[in-house]
């Protein structure tokens, strides 16, 4: 259900995922999909795409006060390739979500800044540790590494949301739906799971030991809380049926968490 690392704000589709609020499967009201909602849809998605630009203006000056140069970017190639991808991802990851539409636009973008900043000292901690504690270029294999972690991230993420879309088309305010397929199958979080590892593999791009260390810690720290706090109000809404999900499921990592 969610990551991340980088946390996204509640949704009214009620399930826990990587930042979906509730959790991973309650579900919006049929009058959603009423002409009534297209404003807060056209307002929304409005805000999502300025909060993404402005995110990714933030994410590139972070990067470039960490190493000093912004030319930097050009002679890196996996840097480039996971900026490129990053960008990408936050994008299609914003058309992909729903947000709840009982909150403003500026709660919702409030809840959204207080979530970036943390990814946005992560943004800058590693090439600052590369360059000023280890100086050079990390070894090619640990950045490929890197890359092939984010983009693992990134397929997660998109698919448990594509995923979660497709398993509730049939949703109403008076039958709700625990998705319990896909990703869903193995792990109740997926989208945390990625935004997770798409984090985690921008300080391998580096080869920044200390700020990856830092990375798991905190990010399993906010993904424990917020799982916490999602499988909770999903007890409530599920009852048995949702504590028998959890019994046959992990929630973060298959076998391990």
């Amino acid at each position: 259900m969610a990551s991340e690392m980088d946390q996204d704000a509640p949704q009214s589709n009620g399930k826990a995922t990587g930042g979906l609020k509730p959790a991973t499967a309650l579900l919006a009201s049929a009058d959603a999909a009423t002409p009534s909602a297209h404003p807060h849809f056209i307002r929304s998605l409005a805000l999502r795409f300025a909060e993404e630009a402005i995110l990714l203006i933030a994410v590139v000056g972070a990067i470039a006060m960490g190493l000093g140069i912004t030319s930097y970017f050009t002679e890196h190639r996996y840097v480039l390739a996971y900026l490129a991808a990053y960008a990408g991802f936050r994008f299609a990851d914003l058309i992909v979500r729903e947000d709840a539409e009982d909150s403003s636009a500026h709660e919702e973008l409030s809840q959204r800044i207080a979530v970036q900043l943390p990814i946005l000292v992560t943004f800058a901690a590693a090439p600052f540790e590369r360059t000023y504690i280890y100086g050079g270029s990390a070894p090619a294999w640990v950045s490929a590494l890197g890359l092939l972690i984010a983009l693992w991230g990134m397929w997660l993420a998109l698919g448990a949301r594509v995923q979660l879309g497709f398993f509730t088309s049939g949703r109403t305010a008076g039958h709700p739906v625990l998705v319990k397929s896909g990703f869903y199958r193995y792990v109740r979080h997926p989208i945390y799971a990625g935004r997770y590892l798409v984090t985690f593999g921008w300080p391998l791009i580096y080869g920044a030991p200390i700020t990856a260390v830092l990375t798991l810690i905190a990010g399993g720290v906010f993904a424990h809380r917020r799982m916490k706090s999602e499988e909770a109000e999903m007890r409530a809404q599920f009852g048995e049926e949702y504590d028998a999900y959890i019994r046959g499921t992990d929630a973060l990592v298959p076998s391990i968490w």
